[in-house]
C-alpha cells in the first residue's frame, strides 16, 4: 500500500512514512485507501483477544514491511495491560485507556511507534521530535527510553502542564531531552513542524515526529475502538463514542476503524473552550485560533494537526463531516460540575478530559431522545474515552471533588525524581542551534 501526503505532492511506503513522520510538502501521510476487514472478523470479534485484534488491524496497514512473527512480538509487548470498558451508569461506559506505564491513552500509540521505528530504522541514529500538551511527552519518553540510536526531544509549554505531567516529561535523562518552551502548545507544535521541515537539520540528522502527526501513532489507536466493540457488542445496541478531542488523533483513529467496517453508530468530538472543530461543523468555515488554557489542558489546541487528515477522509466536504461527527464544546465550569455529579451519583471519578467526553454523551442523548418517539424503542450505548488516570491531574481533581486522590505507585515514583529541562522561547533559531549542537 502507498502512503500519500494530505497535500498530494508526495507518496511513499509505510517504512518511509513512519521514519519521516511529516511529508516534505508539510502534509501528513495517509494510506492511499482504508483497508476493509472481512465480515467473519466482525462476527468473531467478541471471541478475540486485544492482541489478536491489534495484530489483525495493524497487518492491514503494514503489509509486508514487517514479518508476522516480529509484528506479533511488538503487539504483545505494546498491549500488555488491560483496557476495560467500565460501566458508569445505564448505557454509559468508560473505556479506561490509562492502565499502561504512564497511565494515559498515548501509551498504546507511543509504545507501538517506538518499537516500529526501532525495527524499521535498523539501528541507524535518529532524532525524534515531539510536541506535547501533557500526555504525549510522557508516553513518548517511556516508549523510547534507552532505545538504541534514538534521541528524543520533547517540547512542552512552560506552566501549562500539570506538575505530575511535567515530572513525567523531565525526569528520564539519558536519550530523553525536555525543552520547556515559553509559549502555548500551539507554539510547541509549530516549532516541531518547523524543525521537521528544516532543510539544514534534515541534512545533518535523520528526523522524525512522535506526535499524532506520525501515522504510526494513529494505527494502534484504532485498536481500542474494536476492543470496546468486542466487550460491548453483546448488549445488542448501537454504540456511540465520545472522544475528548484536542489534536484529534484519537478521533481520526476511530474514523479509520469505522471505514475498515466497524459499525460505529456515531462519533462525538467533545472539546473544551478550544472549539475550532465545533465551529467548523456549525459554520462550514475552519479558522484556527490561539489556544486557551483550561482545566482539561491536554486538549488545549487551537490548530489541531489531524484536522488535515479528517479533511482528506471526508474529501474536504463539511456535509460528510456532519454525517459522522457531532461536536460540542464545554466550559471549565460545566466540566467541574460534571466531575462532581458523576462522583456523587455513580461513585466514578472522571479526570477533566473524561468529564468533557461524558458531557458530550449527555448532550447527544438530549438530541437523540428528542428525535425518537417512545414507540420507536431505540437506544444506544455511549462509550466515553477516559484518556488519563485522575491522579495525573491530582491538583485539579482534588480541588473539584474536595477529596483526596490516591496516587498510584508508578506515578508517585516520578514525583520523587529531579526535573531536568532546558528553557527556550518559542524561537526556531534558538531551538535549532540547540539541536545542531546535540550530536
Amino acid at each position: 500500500m502507498k502512503y500519500i501526503s494530505t497535500r498530494k505532492q508526495e507518496e511513499t511506503n509505510i517504512k518511509t512514512a513512519i521514519l519521516k513522520g511529516l511529508a516534505d510538502d508539510g502534509g501528513l501521510f495517509m494510506p492511499e485507501y482504508i483497508p476493509q476487514l472481512e465480515a467473519d472478523f466482525f462476527e468473531n470479534l467478541p471471541n478475540l483477544s486485544l492482541q489478536e485484534i491489534g495484530f489483525k488491524v495493524a497487518k492491514e496497514f503494514l503489509g509486508e514491511s514487517i514479518s508476522d512473527e516480529n509484528l506479533k512480538e511488538i503487539i504483545d509487548e505494546v498491549l500488555n495491560f488491560e483496557i476495560p470498558a467500565v460501566k458508569i451508569s445505564d448505557n454509559i461506559y468508560s473505556l479506561e485507556l490509562f492502565h499502561g506505564p504512564t497511565m494515559a491513552f498515548k501509551d498504546v500509540g507511543a509504545r507501538f511507534m517506538a518499537r516500529m521505528m526501532a525495527y524499521l530504522s535498523e539501528g541507524k541514529p535518529m532524532k525524534v521530535i515531539a510536541a506535547t500538551s501533557g500526555d504525549t511527552g510522557s508516553a513518548v519518553a517511556s516508549g523510547f527510553f534507552n532505545v538504541l540510536g534514538i534521541e528524543v526531544y520533547i517540547l512542552y509549554p512552560k506552566g501549562k502542564v500539570s506538575p505530575l505531567q511535567e515530572k513525567q516529561l523531565t525526569t528520564w535523562g539519558g536519550n530523553i531531552k525536555a525543552l520547556e518552551i515559553d509559549g502555548t502548545f500551539d507554539d510547541c507544535q509549530a516549532l516541531a513542524k518547523q524543525i521537521l521541515s528544516d532543510e539544514e537539520l534534515n541534512q545533518k540528522f535523520t528526523l522524525t515526529s512522535a506526535n499524532s502527526i506520525n501515522i504510526a501513532r494513529l494505527i494502534p489507536q484504532s485498536f481500542y475502538f474494536f476492543w470496546a466493540f468486542a466487550q460491548l457488542q453483546k448488549l445488542g445496541k448501537p454504540i456511540v463514542f465520545s472522544v475528548p478531542s484536542g489534536n484529534f488523533g484519537n478521533l481520526t483513529a476511530g474514523l479509520f476503524a469505522k471505514k475498515m467496517g466497524l459499525p460505529i453508530h456515531q462519533f462525538i468530538a467533545s472539546t473544551n473552550a478550544n472549539d475550532v472543530v465545533p465551529n467548523y461543523l456549525e459554520t462550514g468555515n475552519y479558522e484556527s485560533k490561539p489556544s486557551k488554557q483550561t482545566i482539561s489542558n491536554a486538549m488545549d489546541v487551537g490548530n489541531p494537526s489531524n484536522f488535515e487528515r479528517m479533511k482528506s477522509l471526508f474529501n474536504d466536504d463539511v456535509s460528510e463531516f456532519k454525517k459522522e461527527i457531532k461536536s460540542y464544546s464545554f466550559s471549565d465550569e460545566e466540566t467541574k460540575e460534571t466531575m462532581i455529579k458523576v462522583k456523587n451519583d455513580f461513585d466514578y471519578t472522571l479526570d477533566p478530559h473524561g468529564a468533557v467526553a461524558y458531557l458530550g454523551l449527555v448532550t447527544f442523548r438530549k438530541s437523540f431522545d428528542s428525535a425518537h418517539d417512545d414507540k420507536d424503542n431505540e437506544d444506544f450505548v455511549g462509550v466515553l474515552l477516559e484518556t488519563a488516570h485522575p491522579a495525573k491531574f491530582v491538583e485539579a481533581v482534588e480541588e473539584v471533588l474536595k477529596t483526596k486522590i490516591e496516587i498510584p505507585e508508578k506515578l508517585e515514583a516520578f514525583n520523587k525524581k529531579e526535573k531536568k529541562s532546558v528553557e527556550y522561547p518559542a524561537d526556531l533559531s534558538l531551538v535549532k542551534n540547540y539541536l545542531m549542537e546535540e550530536n
